[in-house]
């Protein structure tokens, strides 16, 4: 993949538009999904695909007990510090 690097501006309502570089390098198009991780001051935006989701829900399918509210806002919590 090309290395690419594009200044953006957040909008008022917080809406930052990708620039399109950036969408045709990832195959983003209208209704495309993303998701975004937050660690200290660097966000991350990443394409959401089947796989991508599959990673992200895999250690909350693997409990194999249930679990309430509140133990999943604490394992929320333990895997994003991972």
């Amino acid at each position: 993949m090309v290395e690419l690097l594009e200044l953006g501006t957040v909008s008022s309502r917080g809406q930052i538009a990708i620039p399109s570089g950036i969408r045709k390098e990832m195959g983003l198009s209208d209704f495309s999904r993303v998701v975004f991780f937050l660690e200290d001051d660097t966000l991350l935006i990443k394409k959401l695909t089947s796989d991508t989701w599959e990673q992200i829900t895999k250690p909350l399918k693997e409990q194999k007990k249930k679990i309430s509210q509140p133990q999943v806002n604490d394992l929320i919590h333990k895997l994003r510090k991972k």
